[in-house]
């Protein structure tokens, strides 16, 4: 059978969703902007916004553990193997249903005591996050509005990673937008009568209008007559296809199909399992994974274990343990955050506010490259799950240089504009020139770190992507947040908030080398050599275009021109790099595009030819 329409199409799909996710992700990201400049104009950098900023730890906090990071490693491989199941038709209880009956539960019932620990030791949980902070009890009461957020944050986190398992992107892809909304309106509406505790009533009430917005979608996929067709894969259980199922669909990212849906032997047999070093994750499995086989003792091949059947204890074991790795290494990766505040605290008035601002201006490349990862991340889990370690291979370096590219490009724009971009964006209100000058020597610093946290975010996804317990990137991302600690004690006094910042970027780098470095046979073979040659070429290009965006934005005085004439000048040197250097393969993707302009020069010039004869 010829898998090149399935390919294609798989492509196509790819292609689609990674767009769809970067588009929604951008949409989020500018409202995010919108938000931050709502909170510089109305209450400047200073003690009111600090006091925010400690409370705004939680949300942080659980953004990455129950949306991003944590909960999307654990339940996006756990839901593949509940719609795998589901698709091979095995007899019982619906597997999506009863994981979500298994789970959701005790989870809802988990975060809402959290969120009440949370809440009732604010005190504590401030003075531990910032000791020098000089009004603490405002910092409290915004602390105890955001706690709420982690049973919020959860939900939406639990029902994202069940969308995108069933190969739905818009919503969970929406969320960001709804939530920022939230928080504007919220402090337009309420500044005047609750002053910055406003900002903390809005991220409340954004993080359960972020559920909201996903629970419905969700619940039409596993109830409705919707839900029982997506994620159902090409096979009907006895080896062939189900009725309306596009021939060939079998690629990873197939629109419907989950990264461990049914495997195909390429001759219309029965479904075949994944290789024999291949495990599935059991997280909250009432029952085995799909390709789990049981011997009746007849000597016959084996059959599926019944609906009945438990997990047997190596499984639970499997499934607590890459909980508790996840979870961990999510929770120490935002520690650096807790860090800087940490050591920020000490230093006067508004250091806080400006590592904030500078942050969250200069990861915006990173939150954009990292929607690749997203979208192929159930493609290399399917290949890991098949035992396909050389499909996993090429599509992590695949990746990792094409983000790479991606982030460097932006680290460019934000080095040689970040005066520009700054004033642009917060000078005005109670944000002043000098709070604009503090925030652009930060995020100039922030930016040598970009490439290290996209590939920390691109690698960690490779680590858990086989479904098995690994301490390693915990391990790493320990010594790089021990890094952090002792560079930034070392630095705070001399070099003040950027001496932290730079204490971030030699931090998350260390713990990006040794994540390359790690990876192997129980993850993925990486050939570590190539990739440091492949990111070279990008890193190269994006030095060259970062003193050609310099020049540019030094054209002009007003920051708007200035600039858009940066971000030409950056275009204009590190797009030609790329392609000279092969960047990314950046050859290889203009090809088709060449060869699709060629063949329409050639066909206009023809037909014109025929029309004189």
């Amino acid at each position: 059978m010829d898998g090149r329409p399935a390919v294609a199409s798989s492509r196509r799909f790819l292609a689609r969703a990674t767009l769809l996710s970067a588009a929604l992700s951008m949409a989020g990201a500018l409202l995010g902007l919108g938000r931050d400049q709502t909170l510089a104009h109305l209450f400047g950098a200073g003690a009111d916004t600090d006091a925010f900023l400690v409370a705004w730890t939680v949300p942080e906090m659980a953004s990455t553990l129950l949306i991003e990071d944590g909960m999307a490693f654990v339940l996006v491989p756990a839901f593949s193997v509940a719609l795998a199941r589901r698709a091979r038709g095995i007899g019982g209880p619906d597997p999506v249903h009863a994981l979500v009956a298994a789970t959701l539960p005790r989870l809802c019932l988990a975060l809402a005591g959290a969120a009440a620990v949370l809440a009732a030791g604010a005190p504590l949980l401030v003075s531990v996050l910032a000791p020098g902070l000089p009004d603490p009890a405002l910092a409290v009461s915004c602390t105890r509005l955001t706690a709420t957020c982690v049973l919020s944050f959860g939900l939406a986190g639990y029902c994202g990673a069940a969308l995108r398992a069933h190969g739905s992107y818009l919503a969970p892809g929406a969320i960001y937008i709804a939530y920022n909304s939230a928080i504007i309106t919220t402090m337009f509406a309420l500044t005047e009568h609750w002053g910055v505790r406003s900002a903390a009533l809005g991220v409340a009430l954004g993080g359960f209008l972020m559920a909201t917005l996903l629970a419905p979608p969700l619940w039409r996929r596993i109830t409705g007559r919707r839900g029982r067709s997506v994620g159902a894969g090409v096979y009907d259980g006895g080896g062939g296809r189900l009725p309306g199922s596009p021939a060939g669909a079998l690629a990873a990212g197939q629109p419907g199909l989950s990264a461990n849906a049914a495997m195909h032997d390429g001759s219309g047999g029965r479904p075949r399992p994944p290789g024999p070093g291949a495990q599935l994750p059991t997280t909250g499995q009432p029952h085995p994974p799909a390709n789990a086989t049981t011997h009746h003792g007849s000597g016959s091949r084996p059959r599926p274990p019944g609906p009945g059947a438990q997990l047997p204890a190596t499984g639970r074991r499997l499934a607590l343990g890459l909980v508790c790795a996840v979870l961990l290494f999510a929770l120490c990766r935002q520690s650096q955050v807790l860090i800087e505040r940490y050591f920020a605290s000490g230093l006067p008035a508004g250091a806080i506010s400006h590592l904030n601002y500078a942050q969250k201006v200069a990861q915006l490349p990173m939150s954009l490259a990292l929607m690749v990862c997203v979208v192929t991340f159930p493609v290399v889990a399917r290949a890991i799950a098949e035992g396909d370690t050389r499909r996993a291979r090429d599509r992590v370096e695949r990746d990792l240089v094409l983000t790479a590219c991606l982030v460097l490009f932006g680290a460019a724009v934000v080095v040689a504009c970040a005066p520009q971009i700054v004033q642009l964006l917060f000078q005005r209100g109670a944000f002043t020139a000098q709070d604009t000058a503090t925030t652009a020597a930060v995020m100039r610093v922030y930016a040598a770190g970009l490439l290290g946290h996209t590939l920390v975010g691109a690698l960690v996804m490779s680590y858990f992507s086989a479904a098995r317990t690994t301490w390693y990137p915990l391990g790493a991302m320990v010594v790089g947040a021990l890094t952090t600690v002792a560079l930034s004690a070392w630095a705070v006094q001399p070099w003040g908030a950027r001496g932290i910042a730079a204490a971030n970027a030699a931090g998350i780098t260390v713990t990006a080398l040794l994540l390359l470095n790690g990876l192997g046979p129980r993850t993925v073979p990486v050939r570590v050599r190539r990739v440091v040659a492949a990111l070279a070429r990008p890193v190269c290009a994006a030095v060259c275009a970062t003193g050609a965006g310099l020049a540019g934005a030094g054209l002009f005085a007003s920051p708007a021109p200035s600039v858009a004439a940066g971000c030409i000048c950056v275009a204009a040197v590190f797009l030609p790099l790329a392609l000279v250097l092969d960047a990314a393969g950046a050859r290889s993707l203009l090809a088709p595009v060449a060869h699709s302009v060629h063949r329409s020069v050639h066909r206009s010039v023809t037909r014109k030819l025929r029309h004189g004869r």
